[in-house]
């Protein structure tokens, strides 16, 4: 279902695969690009719109954000409370850049090489 996350490591990273509902994929294509400090669109952002793969480190000292949590329903960094959106964006908190998308690729349908 949407929201859900299975964080898994790659490059000696966390990383992080969320599945994301069709409200979600909405939302996050509706985003304003002069709101973001970071402008990305969502589409620049994935492969397939329902699956978003990110390295889970905030990108303001590293920390591992929170999944479904903060103020855009994305991550939450509680170590100084920066937020990012459902595409891993930073909306809010002392984050200088969107979380990174790692290089990958998918294998079959539902299977990814990451790295």
């Amino acid at each position: 279902k949407g929201g859900d996350c299975i964080p898994v490591k790659g490059g000696g990273k966390p990383v992080f695969i969320r599945y994301r509902s069709e409200a979600e994929i909405a939302e996050a294509a509706a985003v304003d690009m002069s709101e973001l400090r970071d402008p990305e669109s969502d589409l620049d952002r994935v492969q397939k719109p329902e699956m978003l793969v990110l390295i889970g480190v905030c990108t303001h000292l590293g920390c591992v954000p929170i999944n479904n949590a903060g103020d855009y329903s994305g991550w939450f960094c509680p170590c100084h409370g920066s937020h990012y959106d459902v595409s891993g964006r930073i909306r809010k908190g002392p984050a200088p850049l969107n979380m990174e998308i790692p290089p990958y690729s998918y294998l079959e349908d539902t299977k990814l090489l990451i790295g």
